[in-house]
């Protein structure tokens, strides 16, 4: 029996006073019942990404040699139920542990859950392109940047074709999506910028100029845009494929780039042990914060982990509840999070969040 459920008659009309503040007017009817404006978040399921999904490698390289693998690397998810019944929203109060936030947090107000579902999906896939540019970096494999798409109607529309290499910006070599986008950034918005692409179709290099659009940082200021969406992959013919559907956002970056070394470096980097953890990663192996990391605690701590890897900047709410006997260690960098495992395998020189925070 969950928590809860001992303090259910109290904690239960917090609830009905919450769900029919805002009127009637404001709630939404499907059929005969009323809907509550709120979302449940809670433990999702977890994923060894070393392993497979649905009869297929989660993470699949071919034209390299790869190491054996052991143990686990889990991403973590957060369980989202929303479009709840007042009933429904009572019962998930009495007998789970999951956090109740306004509708409005997960869909936001003139979007769709088709809208929301679609920007997921864009972030996931983008968490893949940064997990490869970052981990092959890390295991020095060259690596290329692509044109994965633009945006209708600006600067490079029409210009740029999907699947174009980008050779160079302005004269200076590129090879990670970081790199173009800095060297964009330095140009203003309205200036022409030079780049060199090779042709996905021919494989022939050629010069292309445009003019570069304005993109608002949402702060009063603006920076140049060339409407690119950037991708990024192996540049010696190696591929790396994500089989893994049914999941959305950014936080997986961290664990799809520690399974990438896993795999590719001659270190076998678990030595085993069942590592779980979340955070966003940058080209530059930078690690994120993401948000409901008390949730995916929970998940790893139930899926039988022994670490947790946590972005630093999540510590506090790592730690707020028990975790048990699995050990959550902070993370700045890609660096850091190999050095914390290695740590970890040795028996000592880890820093827990717990140790983070009284620092």
């Amino acid at each position: 029996m969950k928590r809860r459920t001992a303090t259910v008659v109290y904690g239960a009309i917090p609830v009905v006073v919450l769900a029919l503040a805002a009127g009637a007017d404001s709630l939404p009817v499907v059929g005969d019942s009323l809907r509550v404006p709120y979302a449940a978040e809670g433990p999702g399921p977890t994923y060894n990404v070393l392993g497979d999904y649905e009869g297929e490698p989660i993470i699949e390289i071919t034209g390299a040699p790869t190491g054996a693998t052991s143990g686990h690397l889990n991403m973590t998810t957060v369980s989202v139920v929303h479009n709840m019944t007042l009933m429904q929203a009572l019962h998930r109060w009495a007998t789970t542990d999951d956090t109740f936030v306004p509708l409005d947090q997960i869909i936001p107000p003139g979007q769709t859950v088709e809208d929301v579902r679609e920007t997921s999906t864009i972030q996931f896939n983008l968490s893949e392109a940064k997990a490869t540019t970052a981990a092959l970096t890390y295991v020095g494999k060259p690596v290329e940047t692509f044109a994965a798409g633009t945006v209708d109607g600006s600067a490079a529309s029409g210009v740029i074709a999907e699947g174009d290499v980008i050779v160079s910006v302005d004269g200076e070599k590129v090879s990670s999506p970081l790199e173009v986008t800095e060297l964009v950034r330095r140009r203003k918005p309205g200036e022409q910028i030079h780049m060199r692409v090779r042709e996905e179709k021919t494989g022939t290099e050629k010069d292309v100029e445009f003019t570069l659009g304005r993109h608002s940082t949402g702060s009063g200021t603006s920076v140049a845009f060339a409407g690119i969406q950037l991708g990024a992959r192996p540049a010696d013919g190696m591929e790396v494929t994500f089989n893994l559907s049914g999941v959305g956002g950014p936080s997986a970056g961290l664990i799809f780039t520690l399974a990438l070394i896993d795999k590719l470096d001659d270190r076998e980097l678990t030595g085993g042990a069942f590592i779980a953890g979340t955070g966003t990663i940058d080209y530059d192996g930078t690690v994120g914060m993401i948000g409901g990391i008390s949730h995916k605690v929970e998940a790893a701590v139930n899926a039988g982990a022994d670490v947790f890897l946590a972005p630093t900047g999540n510590c506090a709410e790592a730690v707020a509840k028990p975790h048990g006997q699995m050990l959550v260690l902070k993370a700045d960098d890609l660096a850091d999070a190999v050095n914390q495992i290695e740590a970890f395998k040795k028996g000592s020189g880890y820093t827990t969040c717990e140790q983070s925070l009284d620092s």
